[in-house]
């Protein structure tokens, strides 16, 4: 697989990609992920990649020649089976599409910044547009490397058991049941007898009560289904 980003602030993603799950996966060669500098397109002397918006809106707006030019040049290398700008208009993030976007090939991830993208680019290069939540940050690189954090770790050989992933919160809609680890009793807190007993049914059916109510208790709005 491979996910190429495109951002206005490449740094920003430096750390996140290069560590634990997603920075083994890459050495591994699970996935390659290159960060593109949209300023290499920028233009004039100054490499500007920004300008105040029509209409007279507070805040400045990427512009589109140098973000076209940028997937463009991409788009020339490989296809794409996605072009996903990261924005709190999209579709709400979740297990379902982080599931989804795993299986794909190649996709650009789009980082917004400032006031956001000219809609051009929305309009006739984006294929798909994903929030990360209700709310507004800085910038899409943070999301960017949210998300695909989310897809990588579903990459068979990311992670070290590979049926990890498949017990995470909302692959089956529920939360996670909690978990625990030695000692099996610390200041007088102990751990369920169930996960001692070594009956993998007893344990299952444990973890699926107890999977339920805390999502009953914490997350209801996910059972309405």
């Amino acid at each position: 697989m491979r996910i190429d980003i495109i951002s206005a602030v490449p740094e920003l993603l430096e750390s996140p990609l290069s560590h634990s799950i997603v920075g083994r996966a890459i050495k591994k060669g699970l996935v390659e992920i290159e960060v593109h500098n949209l300023r290499k397109y920028g233009l004039g002397p100054r490499k500007n990649i920004d300008d105040y918006s029509y209409g007279g809106d507070a805040g400045m707006v990427l512009m589109v020649e140098p973000v076209y030019r940028m997937i463009e040049e991409l788009k020339a290398q490989r296809d794409y089976d996605e072009v996903i700008y990261l924005s709190p208009d999209g579709e709400r993030l979740d297990q379902a599409i982080s599931n989804e976007l795993s299986l794909k090939e190649n996709i650009i991830l789009l980082c917004g910044h400032y006031k956001g993208i000219d809609h051009r680019i929305r309009e006739h290069l984006v294929t798909r547009e994903i929030s990360v939540g209700d709310y507004v940050v800085s910038g899409g690189e943070i999301p960017a490397a949210l998300l695909a954090d989310s897809i990588v770790r579903l990459i068979p050989g990311a992670l070290t058991d590979e049926t990890s992933a498949l017990s995470d919160s909302f692959q089956d809609d529920l939360l996670s049941p909690p978990v625990y680890t030695r000692p099996a009793e610390f200041n007088g807190w102990k751990v369920p007898e169930v996960l001692l007993s070594g009956n993998p049914k007893l344990i299952q059916a444990w973890q699926d009560e107890m999977a339920l109510e805390r999502t009953r208790m914490l997350r209801p709005e996910l059972l309405k289904d």
